[in-house]
């Protein structure tokens, strides 16, 4: 059994940009981890790095989600366009992400620069910075698959999903 094929060029412009716009604007998405060798899906916020080559995440240690991704880094996360009662929902955008996750620091100019992002696109999670057991956490993704709309289906490298960024 091969992996998916990774492309680029069949996709159009208006759907990079769909796909940028998903990325960039929607504030929600749903963590996939690993719990006991069984999937586990949770809400978690996020915060895209300019250039898409990871995925900011600022979780408590004491959520499943974290503890799972301390003991394997494996996860996806899935982004969508939000529900609009559309007749046909499958007509959504929406993207998932595979990749690896792991811990940053809690200090230095890094972590005041990300900090600073975060809190102008989440303003109501500032008194989670006073929390000792909160951190950030980067996903780099090795692939995603991009569904455009019903049919419009699309498997980028993480190469080919940094290109989506400019």
């Amino acid at each position: 059994m091969s992996g998916p094929k990774f492309t680029m060029a069949a996709m159009n412009d208006e759907e990079r940009d769909a796909l940028r716009r998903l990325l960039r604007e929607v504030r929600v998405a749903h963590l996939g981890t690993l719990r006991d060798g069984a999937p586990m899906v949770s809400m978690t916020l996020f915060l895209p790095a300019a250039d898409l080559s990871q995925f900011h995440v600022h979780v408590s240690r004491l959520a499943w989600h974290t503890q799972d991704m301390g003991r394997d880094p494996r996860v996806a996360l899935s982004i969508a366009q939000n529900d609009d009662a559309r007749a046909d929902p499958f007509t959504l955008a929406r993207v998932t992400l595979r990749g690896s996750a792991s811990p940053l620091a809690n200090d230095g100019p890094a972590f005041g620069t990300l900090k600073q992002s975060w809190l102008a696109r989440y303003p109501e999670s500032a008194i989670n910075f006073t929390l000792a057991d909160f951190s950030f956490w980067a996903i780099r993704p090795h692939s995603a698959r991009f569904i455009a709309g019903f049919g419009r289906i699309h498997n980028l490298s993480a190469q080919a999903l940094a290109g989506v960024a400019a």
